[in-house]
């Protein structure tokens, strides 16, 4: 994998935070990340070039399951509004993804998307989400979140095995909380600073190594020989390094893993239900 040119185009993606990029084409592709810390919603031209981005953090959803529909679907409009201000145009369509495993929750994730006034046109699993960018033929996805830790296996570039448990960001700042007795709130702005992360990582240590840990019960050594990883918790620094210590094969991630689910998603805004590519959620809707 062209490691540099991953970094370089989520540089780009990050970048639409700030400025549009022009797009190309009339078709825009827009994904919506319903996350447990924050919801995203990320717009690509038809040829998948960044376009804008917009973020909220948001506490509407609790492992992966939505606890607060009012919320979460005001949050949704709210950056669908902003994002079609900035671009000049109405956003109509999009596709959404559930952590792997939450498939009882669809119906809900349609609804806030609907409810702020999008069109959902497909609906995958994150970590299948993900590999729209990664391009994985051979190896597992690993999608941690804020609220859960959820991977798919590829073989020969199809989903054969996919799995999600209830292990996130919120664990490690609960864990760093109490550590330092400190509130939670503070706790969470200490883990989003990079140059706190050499210091608090031997504090949080033990919640990281129980994700290695739910990943490598979920994998086959025989047949995965590398993890790749994308998630706002994956931002740690350092914790690439321990889960290969802990499962034992390399372990890769890009300079931004936050935005990697996300820009997959809106990379799979397509009506085409073949080129899902065969994970567990992936759907057409009508």
């Amino acid at each position: 994998m062209d490691w540099t040119a991953v970094d370089a185009y989520l540089e780009q993606v990050a970048r639409s935070e700030a400025e549009v990029l022009s797009p190309a084409g009339e078709r825009l592709k827009v994904g919506v990340d319903l996350g447990t810390a924050y919801i995203v919603i990320v717009v690509l031209d038809e040829n998948d070039n960044p376009v804008a981005c917009e973020k909220r953090a948001a506490s509407v959803l609790r492992d992966g399951v939505v606890v607060d529909y009012t919320g979460a679907r005001r949050i949704v409009g709210e950056l669908k509004a902003a994002l079609e201000s900035r671009i000049g145009r109405a956003l109509t369509q999009c596709a959404i993804a559930m952590p792997a495993g939450t498939e009882t929750s669809v119906k809900t994730h349609v609804y806030v998307a609907e409810g702020a006034g999008f069109e959902v046109i497909r609906v995958l699993d994150e970590p299948t989400a993900a590999n729209a960018l990664y391009r994985v033929s051979n190896g597992a996805i690993v999608d941690i979140g804020g609220g859960t830790t959820g991977l798919a296996v590829f073989r020969d570039g199809k989903v054969i095995r996919v799995a999600d448990e209830a292990t996130g960001g919120v664990h490690l700042t609960l864990v760093l909380s109490g550590n330092l007795g400190v509130p939670f709130a503070e706790a969470e702005r200490l883990k989003m600073e990079r140059s706190n992360h050499r210091k608090i990582l031997p504090i949080v240590k033990p919640v990281l190594e129980k994700m290695a840990s739910i990943v490598r019960r979920h994998i086959d050594t025989a047949e995965t020989s590398a993890l790749y990883l994308c998630g706002g918790t994956c931002c740690m620094t350092g914790m690439e390094e321990i889960f290969e210590t802990y499962i034992g094969f390399p372990v890769f991630k890009p300079a931004n893993p936050f935005l990697v689910t996300p820009t997959g998603i809106a990379m799979n805004c397509v009506m085409a239900s073949d080129t899902c590519g065969g994970g567990s959620l992936c759907s057409s809707q009508s």
